[in-house]
């Protein structure tokens, strides 16, 4: 997210629930934001992009994502029209919920 916008980026798709701190509408080029999408106040706050909690907070949250069925299928329905970048504000490339998202999107 905090990396410029590249021309093959497609549908750029914010998926956190905050927006990420230090940055401008303008510099983020966000197409669409889908806060429900990302994981719950709680889950996140108890994650804390601690690596070492990383296969738990996946699991949570795909429980998450199960339960949340119509965000999953609009966040479908927005990637079904070519491509897409999912963005995270996060600064952990490996440990992050659109790594998560994409991941959960890719199993079903």
């Amino acid at each position: 997210m905090y990396e410029p916008p590249a021309s093959d980026d497609g549908k750029r798709i914010l998926v956190d629930r905050i927006w990420p701190r230090g940055l401008t509408k303008q510099r983020a080029a966000v197409d669409v934001w889908l806060k429900e999408i990302a994981p719950s106040t709680a889950l996140r706050k108890w994650f804390g992009h601690d690596p070492e909690r990383w296969d738990e907070f996946r699991q949570r949250y795909f429980k998450e994502l199960r339960d949340n069925s119509v965000e999953v299928k609009n966040l479908e329905e927005l990637l079904s029209g070519g491509k897409a970048t999912l963005l995270y504000g996060a600064h952990d490339a490996e440990h992050n919920n659109a790594i998560a998202l994409a991941e959960y999107l890719n199993s079903l």
